[in-house]
């Protein structure tokens, strides 16, 4: 017989020939990265936020409410609290940080309101502050039990968490039992008079993640008031689930328990509240929990999973897909499956998500089935990292050691700044938003700690706790704390079911792994299959459609004999404000009934070239000022031209000194070429074409040119991605870079440019760390008070001591794929009743193009102002705006900006069509809305 030492050893050594093993002096440099990363963010917030809710890392001050320009409802989880300073107060026990999480303790006691008369997030207060309160309680009296610390906690953090609690409980006094989204801290809830009890509706998690705060809260304190509110909110939710699907939509009526959206997945708006149901029983011992956490699960993994894929169904047709994208709140999936027991499409999930990750650096907000960016914003979400590690705690697969390596490189190379670490507003170019949320420090550090450490480097066993979706810590041993006999338990006879899902439920690993190349035969296919996601058939084509007098390929928008043809087809032109055209067909305004299937067949041939030329689109550029006082750290967003040198395949980009160019149009040959020789021009959009601008400014002797946009108030935060076409002839003449600036990016530039007289930039596909930009020269220190910029931005660069501290990595990221996925688009002809919409970008007089336009059609109903686009238009907050005015509600799960994928569609009838994109169109609002 083998000795027992003899087989592990083997056993070890075939884990090691399928991932490579990690030392433990590496393990031990993440380990202690992580502490220096940890420790650079906190004593930013110290030394330049607090008692400001949340640090703004690119300005380095703090966000106080009402006095930063509002960012609508996401604000609703500020309360003027030092949401950060509680949200961490747990991860500074776990970091070994005894002496400050001690010191924060007694600054929270002296310092904290929570009578505040202002409105916030119940969900976003209650699993920030109510359940930072309870995780700081819990571990100070796991020291104070120690014997060495806080001997002097006398429960305060619990007297707060009951005293918050209290001012949480008017929001459930409704007569369902859901909580309103939001509450006064001061007032309750009283009407319009304090912005509450307006609200009729919120989201499933909002209403869902309330249970394990509050029941902690009822057992820490023996008052049962809490944790009866959130059962009963609980039980509702179940009892409103689609009784074939036994899934749950994405938001619900407070009042009346009507579905609002139907849609129903495991990302934002729901994830949390399947994550508690679990949890639930885990801290509470109640199986009802499990009970309906199993039920919900066999249906998520039977309409919901399509491994490695999560996509979003409709719950009363659960066999339709509700969309072709995927959000980034569902990576915490994979992690609450290694919880479930159910690690094989936990792997092929985390698979995909690393592999997405690896090829945009961060994991976008939401991306395609097919992998490309649909929304660019990442703001430092720790999902990703939460799953990895529970992943490598069940598999012991160092795979997962190097995926947890990757996000602390990226963090470093891309998302740290001198005063903290900053959101990512574009994956795909580097670029910045001036926020650090809490759940940064509360969750992404942890969990990363977790992953490289050992045992006796933890100051407890965190077996001993359950991890809160904020990933506070709270003992196992309440399930053994006094509670009411008066919580009903609502268990009902339909509820006593034999479920078989209550296999595997606490897993045995060695079961599940007897092959150790297991968990690498689930990846492979998975690498293979985002690798090659890029390359695409060529678009379907209608067979046997005659052609129109008028092709979409040869339409030109100032053409006036183009328009009259389009008229007589009964195809009507509108002009955008945000500079864009919309065709509309109305085939009863025809001239006759041939010239209707004309426009019928035109408008069919332009959504087909649309369809055809977005796979030619290119992904967005960046302009990054490198000259001084900016040294790398300003990056701005750019549309790029389907013409001149293509910047993703050059690996230096186009740098440069920018000078304006005379006429500032360029639509005339250039005055001051002696000024545009050699140097990066800068013109305004409009009058002619881009081409033309470019030949101008290339004849000059220009190096480069930025059109910036001409529409006051034009902004990348807030208008879709703008692609520069050409003028319909031949442009292989032209071969230097253009790049397109909205107002709001293009003023920034110019103010520095009358301010500092010299500017260089740097024209690249996405922005490059300072130490590639100036790779074999010293770094530029530090400015002496920072400087400030259009916009109200201040910079502080950092000291070459700081970059050296930060160990700055010069490996180029991997490039992305730029070849764009499109999916046919099929418009049948029908009826004269029929109405469809085309729309395009308008350039002025400058030619409309297909690759620049929207397709969507609409019903006979839909007026101009009214009118129904793919939702990939419907991201930004400007457009959502002005379609219609809601709330919207936040979360640790948020969601907004502009997504900026394709449309996909299959072979459907206008109406079908409509009616999805309708459905789609309802979910981008609500998201805006839903835990936002």
């Amino acid at each position: 017989m083998m000795p027992p030492v003899l087989s592990l050893l083997m056993l070890l050594g075939a884990l090691c020939s399928h991932g490579q093993a990690m030392s433990r002096e590496e393990r031990h440099r993440l380990r202690n990265q992580v502490v220096e990363m940890f420790d650079h963010a906190y004593q930013n917030y110290m030394d330049h936020a607090y008692p400001a809710d949340e640090l703004m890392p690119l300005t380095c001050r703090g966000r106080v409410r009402g006095l930063e320009p509002s960012r609508g409802d996401i604000d609703d989880a500020l309360g003027k609290f030092s949401l950060t300073l509680i949200d961490t107060l747990d991860t500074l026990v776990l970091l070994n940080k005894t002496t400050e999480f001690e010191a924060a303790v007694r600054r929270v006691l002296s310092d904290v309101r929570l009578d505040n008369d202002i409105v916030v997030s119940v969900f976003e207060t209650n699993i920030r502050v109510l359940g930072g309160l309870l995780g700081g309680h819990s571990m100070a009296v796991m020291l104070k039990e120690g014997g060495q610390h806080m001997q002097w906690y006398q429960d305060e953090l619990l007297h707060m968490a009951k005293d918050l609690g209290l001012r949480l409980l008017p929001a459930f006094n409704t007569s369902s039992g859901l909580p309103y989204p939001r509450v006064n801290l001061k007032h309750g809830v009283r009407g319009p008079e304090t912005r509450t009890g307006t609200e009729t509706d919120t989201c499933t998690a909002c209403a869902g993640t309330i249970i394990l705060e509050f029941a902690a809260l009822s057992r820490f304190t023996g008052d049962p008031v809490f944790e009866a509110h959130a059962r009963r909110a609980m039980d509702f939710l179940w009892e409103k689930r689609q009784r074939n699907s036994n899934l749950v939509g994405t938001t619900i009526n407070i009042h009346s328990g009507e579905w609002v959206r139907r849609d129903s997945g495991v990302g934002a708006g729901i994830d949390s509240y399947y994550e508690y149901l679990l949890k639930a029983y885990i801290l509470l011992g109640d199986d009802l929990f499990l009970q309906r956490f199993n039920i919900h699960y066999a249906s998520i993994m039977k309409y919901i999973s399509q491994p490695p894929l999560l996509l979003d169904v409709h719950i009363h047709k659960p066999l339709l897909p509700a969309r072709t994208w995927m959000d980034s709140l569902l990576a915490f999936f994979p992690g609450l499956q290694v919880l479930k027991g159910d690690i094989r499409p936990a792997i092929e999930t985390h698979e995909m998500l690393y592999q997405v990750t690896k090829k945009h650096n961060f994991l976008p907000e939401a991306f395609t089935t097919d992998f490309r960016v649909h929304w660019a914003q990442h703001p430092l979400r720790p999902e990703f990292a939460e799953s990895t590690y529970f992943l490598y705690k069940a598999t012991g697969d160092p795979y997962y050691l190097e995926a947890g390596r990757t996000i602390l490189d990226n963090l470093n190379r891309f998302a740290r700044v001198p005063c903290g670490f900053a959101a990512m507003k574009d994956v795909r170019t580097g670029s910045h938003e001036d926020r650090m949320d809490s759940f940064f420090l509360a969750e992404m550090f942890k969990y990363l700690f977790l992953l490289f450490a050992d045992a006796d480097d933890l100051p407890f066993d965190v077996e001993d706790y359950v991890f809160t979706t904020e990933a506070h810590l709270l003992p196992l041993s309440l399930s053994t704390a006094p509670h009411s006999s008066s919580i009903p338990s609502n268990r009902t006879s339909e509820e006593e079911l034999d479920d078989s899902n209550f296999d595997w439920t606490c897993p045995n690993t060695r079961l599940l792994f007897p092959d150790p190349a297991f968990p690498r035969n689930l990846r492979e296919p998975i690498r293979s299959a985002v690798d090659k996601s890029c390359p695409r058939p060529a678009p379907y084509r209608e067979p046997g459609m005659g052609r129109p007098p008028l092709r979409a390929q040869d339409f030109m928008a100032n053409n006036p004999e183009h328009l009259e043809l389009l008229r007589r087809m009964g195809v009507s032109l509108i002009h955008l404000k945000d500079g864009r055209v919309q065709l509309v067909q109305h085939a009863t305004q025809a001239v006759s009934a041939v010239a209707a299937e004309d426009g019928v067949r035109f408008m069919q041939e332009m959504m087909e070239l649309s369809s055809q030329q977005q796979k030619e689109q290119l992904p967005p550029r960046a302009i990054q000022i490198v000259s001084h006082p900016f040294f790398g750290r300003v990056v701005l967003t750019a549309g790029p031209a389907q013409f001149g040198t293509d910047l993703s395949k050059s690996s230096t980009g186009v740098r440069g000194f920018v000078t304006v160019a005379e006429p500032y149009s360029g639509c005339s040959e250039i005055t001051n070429a002696e000024y545009v020789q050699g140097h990066i021009a800068l013109l305004q959009r409009g009058q002619c074409m881009f081409a033309e601008k470019a030949r101008h400014i290339q004849k000059a002797g220009a190096i480069g040119g930025i059109v910036i946009d001409d529409n006051e108030g034009s902004s990348s935060d807030t208008a879709p991605l703008f692609q520069m076409a050409g003028d319909g002839r031949n442009t292989d003449d032209i071969t230097l870079p253009v790049l397109f600036l909205f107002h709001k990016e293009g003023n920034i530039l110019l103010e520095a440019l009358k301010e500092y007289r010299e500017v260089e930039v740097l024209l690249s596909d996405k922005a490059r760390d300072r130490a590639a930009i100036f790779k074999g020269k010293p770094l530029p220190g530090s400015l002496i008070e920072g400087k400030w910029l259009p916009g109200g931005m201040l910079y502080r660069l950092p000291t070459e001591e700081e970059e050296e501290e930060r160990g700055v990595d010069v490996q180029e990221a991997e490039e992305d794929c730029i070849t764009e996925a499109t999916t046919p688009t099929s418009f049948e002809p029908t009826g004269q009743s029929q109405m469809s919409t085309v729309e395009l970008d308008e350039l002025a007089p400058e030619e409309v193009t297909p690759s620049q336009e929207e397709v969507s059609p609409a019903d006979e109903d839909t007026s101009p102002a009214e009118e129904v686009r793919p939702p990939e238009e419907e991201a930004s907050p400007a457009e959502a705006e002005a379609d219609v005015a809601q709330p919207k509600e936040e979360r640790d799960s948020e969601k907004r900006e502009e997504p900026e994928g394709d449309t996909d569609s299959s072979s459907q009838s206008v109406d079908e069509l409509l009616a999805d994109w309708r459905e789609d169109l309802e979910a981008f609002q609500q998201m805006e809305k839903d835990e936002l």
